[in-house]
């Protein structure tokens, strides 16, 4: 190993392919530099393992994103870069906190991309500079930067004899090294001004990077001289020692002499350093592993481990990989689990404190905390919390881990499509790792965390294998007590982790998975409950995170209802966090441009905001016979839709409209087969189906619509078309259908029940089967509603047709 680090780029320049010459510093180009102005601004390119000095001139390769783009931005512009060294070369994308605070002024002299596709940069120091403050992160760092000021080098004649002796010592090192080129020792002796040849051979010298940054920093020339004197000699002692020792090891060189002899001269150099790298490296194993509290079997397995460990040699491909296996062992927290905290009022009170609503997830994870309490141990249950986004199941998990006192991870599933990210790779792979349950968990520390796994609803499958299959030995309270990672080869226990999953969709689940967790379903937000969130959770939290004090704006209840009710159509409070935060940022705007506002937002103020909203679910009457009002559910809410029913005359024949799936359409066909069959019932002639012609049409065709659950009012539609007869004034339905004219339940209760409060329905015709989901729902929140509960079609007819008829009802001619 050579004591200096020379090649063609630091010895005399830069040589290009047409032989472009940029010879060494002169006193005069140092002047020159020297006066130069620091920009208020830079760029700055951070560097993993190296110090540039200013006059020097080096090659580095770029391999980072960010650095790229910076190096393309300014070899376009001005070619002038901030360099500045991390403090650890292992970190990707360091903050300010991260790299050294003084730095050097860079000039690009050429870049070029290499045949591995790394793009190759020569840059040349300027002067030293002060880094102040990120100003940018995106996309690339800019920084303030201000001027740091060094010494003038001295003239004194103890000085010169300083840098002499440097000099005479850089010579000696460069005779005593074969590997170093000839030109080195030339271009130390044409050096003329100290400082650089300082600067010099401090960037080639075979030191740390924090010694070279400790010489970029001092601002001394005499004691930067003395520094550096002081590190050349030590390589000097180094060099003469491996000299010393190559000279008594020399030996016939045939290939097993020739390991023999690069061994012992390791072993020398090592025990003239402390040691081998190799024991040190075991040692601090076996210490780590005093401190496991692993069980029998896993510290055989380590000590199996351990043992092959020492037997191999420290340069073949499988070193690695086994130290990668023996980390893993040692990082992941065998029996290590944090304490649970069983006060239940204050879990209670932390719930409440995050989460408005929610009521049956609150009382179920305080169920749970009451039988460990008692109890003193249990298996953790896996609960799926499932509902359409914005209502805070993903946010819940980390109250939970709050309010129990464990650590909180999160494993996004959306999108997963290989098995190996559960369950790991065969570590007899290139790259192999664990899976990310296994790597969370030993982000964790603890085998009993809080963790989530998010859009479980989302897992993909190709051909890397099925990931949702693999989650069923995860998900199983029975089976995850031996979960085996095919890179850790060792049973682990997962029984102890509170696992939460979260959906939007139990439909795209795996049944075998969803058979294992345990459902618990967080419908949609009243507007009451959309208006104490927001006035308890968001507004406070956009107060904060647009810098404003309390008082200095006033969002009141009615502007919050005139936000849910105009501009948001959701489930969920994402949406309106959007629309508060616009009127938020309107008053922070007013306050730093100095403009006078209404501190109280009205609600014409809102309009000028938010711009125009969209019109409420508007009831259409019921002037017409053949329209009736029915409820639906989306994903983002439940929504009123129309059912409209129009009668020619033709030959029998039904047309369908309004973009409908295929279960609407069965429902249709239900419907006017169950009139057709009791047609004498309702007063119609039975050859009226077979002279008039019958369309169906949804509004809004261009919004897909499918379900079973406007059985009901087609079917009451088709009826009061047929008959003339018009449709009770603010009434609105919804239920499944059968040929026997049975009303069978649907879902979503909840969702539509809030649609029609918004269309200002004033009635609600629902089957039988779904007076137990109107139960559940407070009974605030069902003020001004009545509720009719049906079994028989019949029923839904007597109760929604008036005897009043628009006009005569079709006759035969």
């Amino acid at each position: 190993m050579s004591s200096f680090q020379f090649d063609k780029f630091s010895l005399a320049g830069v040589i290009d392919e047409e032989t472009e010459f940029i010879p060494l510093m002169t006193t005069e180009d140092e002047e020159v530099m020297n006066q130069e102005k620091t920009p208020d601004q830079l760029a700055i390119l951070p560097l993993r393992n190296t110090v540039l000095f200013p006059g020097v001139v080096i090659p580095i390769t770029v391999g980072r994103d960010k650095s790229i783009k910076l190096i393309q931005d300014a070899n376009k512009g001005d070619k002038t870069i901030g360099v500045v060294s991390q403090k650890d070369d292992q970190i990707e994308d360091p903050d300010i906190s991260q790299v050294h605070e003084i730095g050097t002024i860079a000039r690009i002299l050429k870049m070029f991309r290499m045949p591995d596709g790394n793009t190759t940069v020569i840059i040349q120091g300027k002067k030293r500079f002060k880094l102040l403050d990120f100003v940018e992160t995106e996309p690339y760092i800019k920084a303030n930067v201000a001027p740091y000021e060094v010494h003038k080098a001295p003239s004194d004649e103890k000085f010169n004899a300083l840098v002499s002796s440097i000099k005479d010592m850089a010579l000696r090192i460069i005779e005593q090294s074969p590997n170093i080129p000839t030109e080195a020792s030339f271009a130390i002796k044409n050096i003329e001004s100290s400082s650089f040849l300082i600067n010099f051979i401090a960037s080639n010298m075979n030191a740390e990077v924090i010694h070279k940054q400790e010489l970029l920093e001092e601002p001394s020339s005499q004691k930067r001289a003395e520094l550096l004197l002081k590190y050349i000699n030590k390589e000097l002692t180094l060099l003469e020692l491996k000299n010393d020792i190559q000279s008594k090891v020399k030996v016939d060189i045939d290939k097993q002499q020739k390991e023999y002899f690069l061994n012992q001269q390791m072993k020398l150099i090592q025990e003239e350093l402390g040691g081998n790298p190799q024991d040190q490296e075991i040692k601090e194993f076996e210490r780590l592993a005093k401190k496991k509290k692993w069980s029998k079997t896993v510290k055989e397995r380590f000590d199996k481990e351990l043992s092959k460990l020492q037997r191999m040699n420290s340069a073949s491909a499988e070193y690695s990989v086994q130290v990668n296996y023996i980390e893993t062992l040692l990082d992941l927290p065998w029996n290590e689990y944090s304490e649970d905290i069983f006060d239940l009022k204050r879990a209670k009170k932390i719930l409440d404190r995050d989460h408005f609503g929610l009521d049956d997830v609150k009382e179920r994870i305080i169920e749970h905390l009451a039988v460990l309490k008692l109890k003193g141990n249990m298996r953790s249950p896996i609960l799926c919390l499932y509902g359409p986004p914005g209502v805070g199941k993903t946010s819940l998990g980390k109250s939970i881990a709050e309010a129990i006192g464990r650590k909180y991870v999160r494993m996004s599933l959306g999108g997963l499509r290989d098995e190996a990210e559960v369950r790991g790779h065969r570590k007899t792979y290139i790259g192999a790792m664990p899976g990310r349950i296994l790597q969370n968990l030993k982000k964790a520390k603890t085998s009993n965390p809080v963790f989530v796994l998010d859009e479980i609803d989302k897992i993909g499958n190709d051909f890397h294998g099925d990931p949702s299959s693999a989650m069923l030995e995860v998900l199983d309270p029975e089976q995850n007590g031996k979960f085996n990672d095919n890179f850790v080869e060792l049973d682990y226990d997962l029984s102890k982790v509170l696992f939460i999953a979260t959906a939007n969709s139990l439909s795209t689940i795996q049944a075998a998975l969803r058979d294992r967790m345990e459902i618990i379903e967080i419908n949609g937000y009243t507007l009451e409950e959309k208006v104490q969130i927001a006035k308890k959770h968001l507004i406070p939290k956009l107060i904060r995170e647009n810098g404003l004090k309390q008082g200095q704006i006033e969002i009141t209840k009615e502007v919050i209802e005139k936000v849910c009710d105009e501009y948001t159509r959701e489930s969920g409070v994402r949406t309106l966090e959007k629309r508060l935060s616009k009127i938020v940022r309107f008053a922070a705007k007013s306050i730093a441009m100095d403009e006078e506002y209404d501190i109280k937002i009205s609600l014409d103020k809102v309009n000028d905001i938010l711009g125009p909203g969209h019109s409420k679910d508007k009831y259409q009457g019921n002037d017409v016979a053949g329209v009736v009002t029915g409820l639906a559910w989306t994903s983002v809410g439940g929504d009123i839709l129309f059912i409209e029913v129009s009668l020619s005359k033709g030959k029998g024949k039904l047309t369908l409209t309004g973009n409908l799936g295929d279960v609407m359409k069965e429902s249709a066909m239900i419907a006017l087969e169950y009139i057709r069959a009791h047609s004498e019932e309702f007063g119609i002639n039975i050859d009226t189906f077979d002279n008039w012609n019958v369309h169906i049409h949804v509004p809004e065709g261009a919004t897909p619509k499918d379900g079973p659950s406007a059985g009901i009012t087609i079917l009451t539609a088709l009826v009061s078309a047929f008959t003339q007869r018009k449709v009770k004034n603010r009434l609105a339905m919804t239920g499944e259908i059968t040929l026997r004219g049975r009303v069978l339940p649907v879902g979503g209760i909840k969702e539509k029940i809030l649609a029609a409060k918004r269309a200002d329905i004033k009635e609600i015709i629902l089957s039988i089967d779904n007076k137990k989901d109107v139960d559940q729902i407070k009974p605030n929140y069902l003020k001004g509603l009545k509720f009719i509960y049906v079994k028989e079609m019949k029923e839904v007819l007597g109760e929604a047709l008036l005897k009043a008829k628009v006009k005569e009802p079709l006759r035969i001619v």
